[in-house]
């Protein structure tokens, strides 16, 4: 009977196990746990903002600068040639004559006007008188300068010269006259005067008349 006993013990020892064994968990098969796959997206480049201009609308132009404008009163304009006007005459300026005169002994009257297109001022006083190569020069006949005087258009001036102040033969014969309007004259002008003794020769100032130009006294 113990044999029995004791077998039938084994036997459901046996079969509890066997049990056991069945029921428990299979952990040589089951598939680990699939983890949730989760993608995250990239971020997007933040898009630039619009800067479309308003529809119809012109492109600005920037204005330039404007210049000041002239004073109250002022006036502008472009230099003009002022060549041959208002200025202190010169030989070169004017065109000149000679005559000779029998009056008080026999003399040279020198006229001078402003050539064509130029208003220019006289200086007072008497022109430069020369002859020859020699330089003979005429001292001056009066002891006052004058007034200045202006020329322009058809207005003529004259000046008196006597050629030979001295008695005697000693003159020397010339048959120009060389006129310079202040010293020196950088343009003398050569005037012809036919043949004329010449000795310690004078010349007057220049005078509006003809008159006023005689040298005696």
């Amino acid at each position: 009977m113990r044999t029995r006993r004791l077998a039938l013990t084994a036997a459901a020892v046996a079969a509890i196990a066997a049990t056991a064994t069945a029921c428990g968990p299979d952990n040589s098969d089951a598939a680990a746990p699939t983890a949730p796959v989760t993608k995250a997206a990239a971020p997007s480049e933040p898009a630039a903002p619009a800067t479309a201009a308003p529809a119809g609308a012109a492109p600005t132009k920037t204005a330039p600068p404007k210049s000041p404008a002239a004073p109250a009163g002022s006036a502008s304009a472009a230099p003009g040639d002022k060549s041959g006007y208002g200025q202190v005459c010169g030989a070169n300026d004017l065109d000149f004559g000679a005559k000779a005169e029998t009056q008080a002994g026999g003399y040279l009257l020198i006229s001078a006007k402003a050539k064509s297109g130029i208003t220019c001022t006289l200086p007072a006083g008497h022109p430069v008188i020369a002859f020859g190569s020699g330089g003979i020069e005429a001292a001056a006949f009066e002891h006052g300068a004058g007034e200045q005087i202006t020329l322009s258009g058809a207005k003529t001036v004259y000046a008196g010269i006597m050629t030979k102040t001295t008695k005697g033969n000693q003159a020397v014969q010339y048959t120009d006259v060389i006129i310079g309007i202040g010293t020196p004259d950088p343009n003398p002008v050569t005037v012809p005067v036919g043949t004329t003794p010449v000795d310690k020769p004078v010349v007057t100032n220049w005078h509006t008349l003809p008159k006023d130009a005689v040298p005696v006294g």
